[in-house]
């Protein structure tokens, strides 16, 4: 089992920063990709940015060169840095991450952190 605790969200106007963490406990060495989500009302729950076990980046397009994921394996942290926000990135942001247990893959999920950006 891996457990993730999220934390870092708040109220912040628009062209703000905010920073997001997530520190992973339990069976972490196989921890493979790792990856933050966003869930706005009445949207679906969508991908933000993930970074996999060698390094590789990935960011949705709406967020590219405002976002940065990074991954520091010694603290078992995920952080997500967020400047130049906008109202549209108001979300409930989760944390991700994918594991394996022998040859079965398993996802795990944070409990999720309100994020609002007032204009």
């Amino acid at each position: 089992q891996v457990q993730l605790v999220e934390s870092g969200g708040g109220l912040v106007q628009a062209g703000g920063s905010l920073r997001l963490s997530c520190a992973a406990s339990g069976n972490i060495f196989s921890i493979d990709a790792m990856g933050w989500y966003r869930q706005a009302p009445g949207k679906q729950r969508e991908l933000v940015a993930s970074i996999n076990r060698g390094g590789t980046i990935n960011y949705a397009y709406s967020v590219k060169g405002r976002f940065t994921v990074s991954r520091d394996n010694a603290k078992n942290t995920m952080y997500l840095q967020m400047n130049s926000l906008k109202p549209d990135d108001t979300a409930v942001y989760y944390c991700n991450v994918v594991w394996w247990l022998g040859s079965v893959r398993y996802d795990s999920w944070g409990q999720g952190t309100q994020v609002t950006v007032s204009s």
